[in-house]
């Protein structure tokens, strides 16, 4: 199937997992990622079981803090 994944697309395996995308991406600290598919936020608690479907956009967000 073929996927978006930050404006790439990208061929994947069926029933691939926001999970394992973030696991092949070897997203960097991934406790703080937040991930959108299709421009909608996914709950970290379904990452396991959230399986991507064929012309899915997926986005990895990263949420900055500080300054004043």
């Amino acid at each position: 199937m073929r996927i978006t994944v930050g404006g790439e697309k990208r061929d994947v395996d069926e029933a691939l997992t926001i999970r394992k995308l973030i696991e092949i991406d070897k997203v960097e600290t991934p406790e703080y990622v937040t991930v959108s598919v299709n421009e909608e936020f996914i709950s970290k608690d379904v990452f396991d079981s959230y399986s991507l479907k064929d012309g899915d956009e997926v986005e990895f967000l990263y949420f900055m803090g500080g300054g004043r």
